[in-house]
Order: C-alpha cells, then sequence, then structure tokens
C-alpha cells in the first residue's frame, strides 16, 4: 500500500428534493475524483432535508433498503470514477425497523461494508430515537482497498470508547459523517462554544489513537416543519486532522466545498512512537468504563 492517501469531503447544503441532493452529491464526488482523491466522505443523510427537527410517521416514507435504489445509484459512481465512496442513509431495515446507516463503496461499485450509528440523541431539534434503532454491527472497521476505514456518525462522534475500539480493531482512519448545528436563539458566545467543542472533541481522538480524522458535515439554514422553532443552521466546519490533532484542511460554515487533502500514511506509525498510549493503557484497572455510573 502506498504512503500517501489523498481523501476527499464533500461539505454541502441539504435541499427539499432527494433528486436534487442526490446531484449534488454526486457532482462534488466527480470534482473530487477529477482532483485525485481516492476515498470521498459525504455527510450525514445527505439526501434530504435533517428531518428530526420533528417527529412524524410520514417521514418513514425516506427510508430505503441496503442494497436499495440509492446504493445503485452511488455505486455506479463509484464504480466509474475509481474511488471508495462513504455514504450515509436512511435505512429501512424491516418493516417499524430502521436505522441511520453509513455504507461503504468501493472501487468497482461493490458494498464493502455498512455501520449503522450506535449512539442515537434524544434532544430539542434532534428526534433521532423515534427514527432510529441504535446499531448492532459493533465498532468494526470496514477493509477497503485504501485500508481499514472506521466509520462512525455524528452523535458518535463525542464518545472517546466509540473512537478507541475503532483504533483497538485496527481501524486505519476515522471517518464521521455529520449534520449538526446551532439553534439560531442561542448567543453567538454559545455558538462559538458548541462549535469549538465538537471540533476540539474529534481532535482529541485523533491524537488519543494516533490517526487522521476526517469529520464531514453540511451547511446552511433548515426550517423547522413545525414551526415550533427557529430551525437548525448547520455550521459546517468540515475538517481533516492528522494524527497529533493537526488541522490539514478546515472549511468554514458558509458555502459548499470539496476538500481533497493528501494523508501521509506513515505519521500514525510515527506519532504512535513518541506517544504510545495504546501500550500504556491500563486495561486491567478500566472495568468501570462498562458501567453506567461508579455509584
Amino acid at each position: 500500500m502506498k504512503k500517501t492517501l489523498t481523501v476527499a469531503l464533500v461539505q454541502q447544503a441539504c435541499g427539499s428534493t432527494r433528486q436534487a441532493n442526490l446531484a449534488a452529491s454526486i457532482e462534488g464526488i466527480r470534482e473530487a475524483a477529477a482532483k485525485g482523491a481516492e476515498l470521498v466522505l459525504l455527510p450525514e443523510l445527505h439526501l434530504g432535508p435533517y428531518f428530526c427537527q420533528v417527529e412524524d410517521t410520514a417521514r418513514f416514507e425516506l427510508a430505503e433498503p441496503i442494497p436499495g435504489p440509492s446504493c445503485e445509484t452511488l455505486s455506479q459512481v463509484a464504480k466509474e470514477l475509481g474511488v471508495v465512496l462513504v455514504a450515509s442513509l436512511f435505512e429501512r431495515r424491516a418493516p417499524g425497523l430502521f436505522h441511520n446507516t453509513a455504507v461503504v463503496f468501493e472501487r468497482d461499485g461493490s458494498l464493502a461494508g455498512k455501520y449503522r450509528k450506535m449512539h442515537i440523541p434524544d434532544d430539542p431539534g434532534y428526534y433521532e430515537k423515534f427514527y432510529f434503532t441504535p446499531g448492532d454491527l459493533g465498532f468494526k472497521p470496514i477493509a477497503t482497498s485504501v485500508g481499514r476505514l472506521g466509520i462512525l456518525v455524528c452523535w458518535d462522534q463525542w464518545y472517546p470508547e466509540a473512537a478507541r475500539l475503532m483504533t483497538l480493531a485496527g481501524a486505519e482512519l476515522l471517518l464521521y459523517p455529520t449534520a449538526i448545528g446551532w439553534n439560531p436563539d442561542d448567543t453567538e458566545d454559545e455558538k462559538q462554544r458548541q462549535l469549538d467543542a465538537w471540533i476540539t472533541i474529534q481532535r482529541a481522538h485523533a491524537v488519543a489513537n494516533g490517526l487522521a480524522v476526517l469529520s464531514c458535515n453540511r451547511i446552511g439554514h433548515e426550517p423547522d416543519p413545525s414551526a415550533s422553532s427557529k430551525g437548525i443552521q448547520f455550521w459546517g466546519n468540515s475538517f481533516v486532522a492528522g494524527p497529533q490533532g493537526e488541522f490539514l484542511a478546515h472549511a468554514d460554515g458558509r458555502e459548499n466545498r470539496v476538500m481533497v487533502v493528501e494523508i501521509d500514511r506513515s505519521r500514525s506509525e510515527d506519532v504512535r512512537r513518541i506517544w504510545p498510549f495504546l501500550r500504556d493503557r491500563r486495561i486491567e484497572e478500566y472495568g468501570g468504563l462498562t458501567r453506567r455510573f461508579l455509584d
């Protein structure tokens, strides 16, 4: 496997129609491939507006099986362009059983694997527990021609345990398709604190595990369908961080953007030799992590 890997993040706004959103994603994938990308990451649930702002059983009609129509289209694009592609879909697994699922397509268009979001939020504007069953595939990297990918989704990004378990299972990169933003009513100081925390926690995963981290968010304002709030302003700020948390690329929060970045694969090995966090873990003392709280 060659020393460097060229990766791309497609930061995009998501409008009201699946067809337009899919076209925007494909346009971004094509731009990334034209710039030499070998691995392309899309935002969370990029085929439509973030429907979890409200609890509405009609929204389950947005889900589709995996494989299904969107998989067929995206796999054809991956094959045509010769890229490994990570997409994020609303999965209909069975009647009444749905997941928030990341799907990985190989360069030849085949399905390399999938990851079902494990941590499911339930907060104002993010009513995901109404829609998604927690994942049951575990924290297992997906083997591809560009390496073993540790795919995690949005709310998973706050949990060091998830990043660590992916690392211990052999992940060579951590990837976070994301849909996160501000409440427009929050103060500017509060907005900045939230954004800084989001970036910091993921850079910390890069540092603690000696891995590059790719985080791809959507942008734009999406209204609350119930009109009971001012909706969500998705903050973008997609980024790639190296294994010491250093920024390799960082987008703003205002524009659609395709970021193409070359990652030096050897840096993980180099960093882990000077910061041997995996070596020095006291695994015999960590039993309390399997408990909810140490009362």
